[in-house]
């Protein structure tokens, strides 16, 4: 299943190249909705939140009441994770917080899976020299996706990796990589960072 991703900053959809440079910017948000509205999930990403620099509640909750939406950003207390459930979502992503320092949070974890259900959480596993990264791919952990994954695999039904060192360049994506990730667990995976054929997205799938 190919997922289609919208992130807000500002108000505005954009495309950030590895999380800094912006690559589209568009303050038409409702032209992305019915760009997508054919497809079965899309992914909503308020990056402000998960910068600290503000958020996007008023259009997160107005696109999550039009479009079948996973949610995350800034989702960092289990108040904020039912929230945005309650605001329409049918999925939240957890990143950040399901780490402390350094290490997998897994008393947050059972937490918020308890509150909105593990069917309803996706754990981001987000890599940078393969290594975990998270505060918006600026702080390198120690650890790396696949020991995570296997810490948080009791809290969560499935797991978002994105390869940061691709994202946004439209330059393939580390196959070998979502390979090893894939192995290691029996949770849906869903895989971003530089896919740019449709072949790509066939052998993901």
């Amino acid at each position: 299943m190919l997922i289609p991703s919208i992130d807000l900053k500002g108000g505005k959809v954009v495309q950030l190249v590895q999380g800094d440079r912006v690559a589209i910017e568009s303050s038409d948000v409702f032209r992305w909705v019915r760009r997508f509205q054919n497809f079965p999930m899309v992914q909503l990403i308020d990056l402000d939140a998960a910068m600290s620099t503000g958020n996007n509640d008023d259009p997160v909750r107005r696109v999550s009441a039009r479009l079948p939406c996973r949610v995350g950003g800034g989702i960092r207390s289990v108040d904020r994770a039912k929230q945005v459930i309650e605001a329409g979502a049918r999925k939240v992503i957890l990143g950040s917080a399901l780490f402390k320092e350094g290490r997998p949070d897994l008393s947050f974890a059972a937490k918020v899976s308890d509150a909105v259900g593990r069917d309803r959480v996706v754990a981001a596993v987000d890599a940078r020299g393969g290594r975990l990264v998270i505060h918006g791919w600026r702080t390198t952990l120690a650890i790396t996706p696949l020991e995570a994954i296997k810490a948080l695999e009791p809290y969560c039904e499935e797991f978002l990796y994105t390869d940061v060192d691709r994202e946004g360049l439209m330059q393939g994506m580390d196959m070998a990589a979502v390979e090893a990730i894939h192995a290691a667990t029996d949770h849906k995976l869903s895989a971003a960072g530089g896919i740019t054929t449709q072949a790509e997205v066939d052998g993901l799938h």
